[in-house]
């Protein structure tokens, strides 16, 4: 949806760009004072430089607004369960294992061996939260796990050939349930 909405747009912006040189190579072409062309050409520049400056912050709104993971980092708090990861050729080793809906986590993720991608998949296989695992050095990632299930991590940078089988499924449990 948002490709076919900026491909109208491009085309358009760009109908208005001919447009535009159009207009002025026609008022160029005809011997007038310079003043009133260069006069009305400004006013066409200030009126297209603002609708495009609206239009990118209306579209940077949206798409920042539709991110997949935007409220996680806002739903976890300081005080919730901290995971260390480990992410090794081709495994990821957690601290803890047991998950449960509304419990705020905090995972923090390195690596023993080579660069990974820490990604945390929910259980339509949605990107819900990612970070970069990295020899000696820690990053963290918080999230507050909202459904039961079980959820996968996806090592999310080539590492070399077994890279595809670098899966770990983590089960969330519901509140006071099994």
């Amino acid at each position: 949806m948002y490709q076919s909405i900026a491909w109208y747009a491009t085309l358009f912006f760009v109908f208005l760009i001919a447009l535009a040189f159009s207009f002025v190579y026609g008022e160029s072409r005809k011997l007038k004072e310079y003043g009133p062309i260069q006069e009305k050409g400004y006013k066409i520049r200030k009126f297209y430089f603002l609708g495009l400056v609206a239009i990118m912050g209306f579209a940077s709104a949206i798409s920042l607004s539709k991110l997949p993971y935007h409220n996680q980092h806002a739903l976890a708090k300081e005080n919730g369960k901290i995971v260390d990861v480990t992410g090794m050729q081709f495994s990821w080793q957690l601290s803890d294992e047991n998950f449960t809906v509304g419990e705020p986590v905090q995972f923090r993720v390195t690596s023993k061996d080579v660069t990974h991608g820490f990604g945390l998949y929910d259980t339509n296989m949605e990107l819900i939260a990612q970070t970069q695992a990295m020899p000696e050095y820690t990053n963290t990632v918080s999230i507050t796990f909202d459904k039961p299930g079980t959820y996968k991590i996806l090592c999310l940078e080539y590492c070399s050939a077994g890279h595809h089988v670098m899966i770990k499924d983590i089960v969330v449990k519901p509140k006071g349930g099994k």
